[in-house]
């Protein structure tokens, strides 16, 4: 499926929570649809309005594939595949943790974002289970960002704005585990 890029209206506009709009085939191959894209893009997560769909369903899943030192400093751990249906979280402390992130709808761009560290996630799978999970680290940032998504923000709309950076960028000055030589460099404050 096409990814909508930032600027498109469904975007913006939020979602309708999901309470069997699709009959159980078609949210299956909606949420095989969902997965196969996010995987071709690539990506570790996408929300169903991100391909112009405004439900609220989400799929993450995150291989992990980093240096052992950029998983340790980010809390990056391997992610299963997973269909979050009518998710919502909420902070679980006060800690929170700043790392940039990009977002499939805003190819070529990543900022630092400050996040919760740990988030505790309530919602549905995709055959109407319940979920009720706590996220640390790299996994918190995917659900918080995600579910963003489903509330009709981006990224970029929690990010530090001098830190926007394009991916050439990213790749010559800030590849570091930790955004701190860029918050330095570029004259923002980290949490």
């Amino acid at each position: 499926m096409p990814i909508v890029a930032a600027g498109d209206p469904v975007l913006r506009r939020g979602t309708e929570p999901y309470d069997g709009q699709l009959a159980p085939a078609l949210l299956a191959r909606f949420v095989e649809a969902l997965r196969v894209t996010m995987h071709a893009a690539p990506g570790v997560g996408l929300a169903a309005p991100q391909v112009g769909v405004p439900l609220r369903i989400a799929v993450i899943e995150d291989p992990a594939p980093v240096p052992e030192e950029v998983a340790v400093a980010r809390g990056r751990v391997p992610q299963p595949f997973r269909v979050l249906v009518n998710p919502v979280y909420e902070p679980v402390g006060t800690a929170r943790a700043a790392f940039f992130e990009g977002c499939l709808s805003v190819p070529g761009w990543q900022a630092v974002v400050a996040r919760h560290a740990t988030v505790r996630l309530r919602g549905q799978d995709e055959h109407g289970h319940p979920l009720d999970e706590e996220f640390t680290g790299w996994p918190a940032r995917i659900v918080q960002h995600e579910t963003d998504h489903l509330d009709g923000m981006l990224y970029l709309d929690r990010a530090e704005p001098r830190s926007l950076s394009s991916n050439e960028a990213m790749a010559q000055r800030w590849a570091q585990p930790t955004p701190a030589t860029a918050a330095e460099e570029l004259g923002f404050t980290l949490p």
